[in-house]
């Protein structure tokens, strides 16, 4: 990871559907609790807590694949067959066996049960900054739960121990308001035990505690409590946007862990990875899959053209809205105004003529070991704009302060250069909605929003009620089970 050296221990970890890359991870007898071998130093808690915060890196894909789910964009590619497990979210035709989604269980399985190794050992040794380490882990484990209760809803949920192979036979999946619970329990912590600041850039905040508890407030519609945290943090926190001159350029390697950003996932260059070990990458492979096909010219490097917004997005953006061309990228008015530039017109699946500007490779990326798997480009998981949308979500959903949610609101707008909004009640809730769209477009929210407030039939081709609120556990982890597990609604065929 960027400013956090990446290491891997070698330590054996949870199901054996989660051992990937032979040369990345060493099957070797757990240690116990009498153990001498680890755990006898901070150097040693502070090793584990980085191999915790490696799996953070795995998620492009998912963020990627979350808006490609939506009605955003279109899975793209080279044709119809290009990545078909991503093609059939797209076409919401997926099943229990798809790759992608057991990649998401899989490395998130993977980054809980990293959390818990130090967890499991957490009494073992004192230090100075053992607290630290602790809170950091608290989160980490919360953000990959958190990820896992929004794919999948109800999940196997362990805590303070790893899962060893065979431990699945006994572990039953756990409904998700008990998930939430152990969410809610490790981000408080983390909120009460780190500062909004830390030494190394990288690392876990209070600040990103404090969103990621509101989140997970606000997709439980436990509104007040969600605006009290948020809110708290809007007016402690050291965030704020940045100025509408500057917004253009905040998805640049230059202006990564802005003001702006309140939890941002860091990334290299460093050649660590493969097609068949995504989850090894140290890059952030999303960015190159993004890009423009077939493309030479200034500004932009080549890419694979997936993730391809589409009209209806493009049409939501009001007029005067600054943000349609630094989110989106119009290719034909793009080389119209660039004559230098050019793309290969009729390559590519579901071309749309629409890129994800906010990530899609910069000049220069091609001359990288591997383009396609090194991008350095960190994804801003949590944006102080969501932050403040988030809020006035709180705010207006639950009945608190229309006022309050509007000044949030057209905080966002301003920046903008849009005017306030002054409508109330369900009014306001549809404007919170409009603008959570326009802002956040290409970041892999919108899916996830659109399921929590019950309005993703209306929007998603080929979605249905019922179904496709939650995705399915991948086939292979309900055999690992013993088929004790059942399988969500919709997918049991």
């Amino acid at each position: 990871m960027k400013n956090l050296k990446t290491i891997k221990i070698l330590v054996s970890f949870a199901f054996i559907a989660m051992f990937s890359c032979a040369d990345d991870f060493i099957d070797v007898a757990s240690q116990d609790e009498n153990s001498e071998d680890f755990f006898n130093s901070e150097a040693d808690y502070q090793n584990a807590l980085i191999a915790a915060y490696d799996y953070l890196q795995a998620t492009a894909q998912q963020f990627q694949v979350a808006e490609i789910a939506s009605d955003n964009t279109l899975a793209g590619g080279e044709s119809a067959t290009d990545s078909p497990g991503i093609q059939e979210i797209d076409d919401m035709i997926h099943t229990p066996v798809n790759a992608q989604l057991r990649n998401i269980w899989t490395w998130m399985y993977t980054g809980v049960n990293r959390t818990n190794y130090i967890m499991e050992f957490q009494n073992k040794t004192d230090f100075v900054n053992k607290t630290s380490v602790l809170a950091q882990t608290r989160f980490l484990r919360a953000f990959y739960y958190f990820e896992l209760v929004k794919w999948f809803g109800d999940v196997p949920l362990v805590v303070d121990k790893r899962i060893q192979f065979g431990d699945q036979f006994g572990i039953e999946r756990t409904p998700k308001a008990q998930v939430y619970a152990q969410i809610e329990q490790d981000l408080i912590f983390a909120v009460d035990n780190l500062p909004y600041t830390q030494s190394q850039t990288g690392r876990i905040t209070k600040g990103a505690a404090e969103a990621l508890l509101g989140k997970a407030y606000l997709y439980q519609e436990k509104f007040t409590e969600a605006a009290t945290v948020l809110e708290n943090l809007i007016d402690k926190g050291p965030y704020d946007l940045l100025p509408s001159n500057i917004a253009p350029l905040m998805w640049e390697n230059e202006y990564e862990n802005s003001i702006e950003s309140v939890f941002e996932i860091q990334y290299s260059d460093v050649d660590g990875g493969s097609y068949d070990c995504f989850q090894c990458l140290e890059g952030n492979y999303a960015v190159g899959f993004n890009g423009v096909r077939g493309y030479v010219g200034p500004v932009f490097d080549f890419g694979y053209s997936f993730n391809v917004p589409t009209q209806d997005v493009v049409d939501a953006f009001e007029p005067g809205d600054i943000r349609l061309d630094y989110s989106i990228l119009d290719i034909k008015k793009w080389i119209e105004e660039n004559p230098t530039a050019s793309y290969n017109e009729d390559a590519g699946y579901e071309q749309t003529g629409y890129f994800n500007r906010k990530y899609i490779a910069r000049l220069g990326d091609a001359n990288r070991p591997d383009a396609a798997l090194t991008n350095p480009n960190n994804f801003r998981a949590i944006r102080f704009a969501d932050v403040l949308l988030m809020a006035a979500e709180a705010l207006n959903r639950g009945s608190i302060s229309d006022a309050r949610a509007q000044i949030y609101l057209n905080r966002v707008r301003n920046r903008a250069m849009l005017g306030n909004v002054t409508t109330t009640g369900t009014n306001l809730t549809n404007d919170i909605y409009k603008e959570r769209r326009v802002e956040l477009v290409g970041e892999g929210h919108r899916f996830f929003d659109l399921v929590r407030t019950g309005r993703a039939a209306q929007a998603i081709p080929g979605f249905q009620t019922g179904k496709h609120e939650l995705f399915p556990i991948p086939i292979q982890e309900i055999e690992l089970s013993g088929n004790v597990w059942v399988q969500n609604p919709g997918y049991q065929n």
